[in-house]
């Protein structure tokens, strides 16, 4: 182990193994590094909170929905995966990271960015433009390939010696493998995973949201749950695939109004706004009486505000061509 470095670093941490190596490498260098993870509804922490205890890594979460709901609706080099902003959502978190240095008394940035691993993000310009529009070019360093990149503050200061950077480039994972046994990191997960703007189904959710206004963090954590019908310009009815799913989107959904089968096991149903009106709950029910096979013809639905009881709608189900009409789906 070198000796304590006089610079310590800021980490943007995902969670994935080349994030634990990024940090990893550093810290047996001499260098205290602090993990930050940036969250949102559709980038969950969970696999980088449970990556950071495995490996004894302290880890920072912070909340950025405002910030980075701005560069999903309008971002400034446009899509990769479906509806990933992935170069200007890197620049935010790289900025968003910037602007912790003070408070955690860091002197640069560092991530597990591998070159040419992704064929966007992550080619020699896409780095280059991940720096520039960070507004934080001078200050990155990238562990696992910096022998390969144009060298930045830290290192023309004296701050990173370059020789102890690494040259690892391409999609293959066999020399991060080995560098993991290496460094003595045994427990970390797969590759993939871990944005829900790559999934083609919730991106299509979140864009019928972002065209009727109503992206809010309510309306995006919802949209991780059940089945969703665009009932009128203003209301969505969400149904509930199973019985697990049911309690996500009860949990998810908070004091918003309910629907549920009398006197039957069955989905739940959760409308995205009160106030809906009665041809409105009239459809809301058709269609939940349609995902219950229990349910009578006609059936009978229940409709709550706060738990409370507020109406009781007799329907008849829906026929596949209305749902198909209704229905926010790839199907």
């Amino acid at each position: 182990m070198n000796k304590q470095r006089e610079h310590s670093a800021i980490a943007l941490f995902s969670g994935g193994l080349d994030s634990i190596l990024a940090v990893k490498w550093m810290q047996q260098l001499g260098y205290t590094v602090h993990s930050v993870f940036f969250s949102t509804p559709y980038l969950m922490p969970d696999k980088a909170i449970k990556s950071a205890e495995a490996n004894d890594i302290e880890l920072i979460v912070r909340d950025i929905t405002d910030e980075h709901l701005k560069i999903v609706q309008h971002p400034k080099y446009g899509y990769g995966k479906n509806h990933n902003p992935c170069i200007d959502c890197r620049a935010l978190m790289f900025q968003l990271a910037g602007q912790m240095l003070d408070e955690l008394g860091a002197s640069f940035i560092i991530s597990g960015e591998v070159l040419g691993q992704r064929p966007m993000s992550q080619r020699l310009q896409s780095l280059m433009q991940v720096s520039k529009g960070s507004e934080m070019k001078d200050l990155i360093i990238r562990p696992l390939s910096q022998k390969l990149l144009p060298d930045s503050k830290p290192i023309l200061e004296g701050w990173v010696d370059k020789e102890e950077m690494l040259d690892l480039q391409g999609r293959g994972r066999t020399q991060q493998m080995e560098l993991a046994n290496r460094l003595g990191i045994k427990d970390y997960p797969s590759p993939g995973g871990g944005c829900l703007l790559t999934d083609v189904s919730f991106t299509l959710r979140l864009s019928d949201l972002i065209n009727h206004w109503q992206d809010n963090p309510l309306q995006i954590e919802l949209l991780k749950w059940g089945r969703h019908f665009r009932l009128s310009p203003t209301l969505k009815l969400i149904v509930g695939r199973h019985k697990d799913d049911n309690l996500g989107l009860d949990q998810a959904a908070k004091s918003l109004p309910r629907m549920q089968i009398k006197d039957v096991p069955g989905p739940l149903g959760v409308l995205t706004t009160l106030g809906a009106r009665q041809e409105e709950l009239s459809l809301a029910a058709s269609i939940l009486l349609s995902y219950c096979n229990k349910a009578t013809e006609p059936g009978m639905v229940i409709y709550s505000i706060d738990s409370i009881e507020s109406a009781q709608i007799m329907a008849h189900k829906c026929s596949k061509d209305s749902l198909a009409q209704y229905k926010i789906s790839i199907d």
